[in-house]
């Protein structure tokens, strides 16, 4: 067949992510592939859409003076461009599954009572860190089995408000805000490349009766 793809090549499209390999043929770069190693093409194309998602919160958190830039949403951005198809790469998922890791790590810092008690990277671990860190996490995980919200990168956002790290209720809702502006991007730029991408969550096929087990 002509459009038959060599097994090398095949194998490595692995290494392809779905928003890449639209943006490849739209904006008709393929000859890059001609050049050099596709690994290395579709990793550019990972670099440039991390820098321009992550650069820009970083840009808004310099500019406000508020800390819009977190860890987990690293792994938010990953997902968001590297398995946009994924249930849970969807803004629903992300946006719901953080709510969720922001409100279950907080409810439980309360609950034992360390709002003030500052962060457990700098004063160190006390086992009443390490029971909200336990805690959070696997009330974090049962919710967003029961809502259909399962966002992994969410279990690290609970673990960053049970642990201290973020704890002020400004900051909480910045983390949110931030998850919100990231998945607006997301919705951007996958559009962009041409993928259905979903502006909120995907939608199910008519007249299926398939239960989804992460909504």
């Amino acid at each position: 067949m002509a459009d038959q793809i060599p097994r090398e090549q095949g194998a490595l499209r692995t290494f392809q992510p779905p928003a890449d390999r639209s943006l490849m043929a739209r904006f008709r770069v393929v000859r890059l592939l001609q050049r050099f190693d596709q690994r290395f093409v579709w990793a550019a194309f990972m670099l440039v859409n991390g820098f321009l998602t992550i650069g820009l919160l970083a840009g808004m958190a310099v500019v406000s003076g508020t800390p819009l830039v977190f860890p987990s949403l690293g792994a938010t951005a990953f997902l968001f461009f590297f398995d946009p198809i994924a249930p849970s790469a969807t803004p629903r998922h992300a946006v719901i599954g953080h709510a969720i890791g922001i409100c279950c790590g907080y409810m439980v810092l309360t609950l034992l009572g360390l709002q003030h008690a500052g962060s457990a990277m700098t004063v160190g671990v006390t086992v009443p860190h390490a029971l909200a860190a336990a805690l959070s996490l696997g009330a974090t995980g049962a919710l967003m089995i029961l809502l259909r919200a399962a966002h992994p990168p969410g279990g690290a956002t609970t673990l960053i408000v049970s642990l201290g790290a973020m704890t002020h209720p400004t900051q909480l809702v910045l983390i949110e805000v931030a998850v919100a502006v990231l998945a607006l991007q997301a919705i951007a730029i996958n559009r962009l490349a041409g993928l259905d991408y979903p502006p909120w969550a995907h939608r199910k096929p008519p007249g299926s009766a398939q239960v989804e087990r992460t909504g």
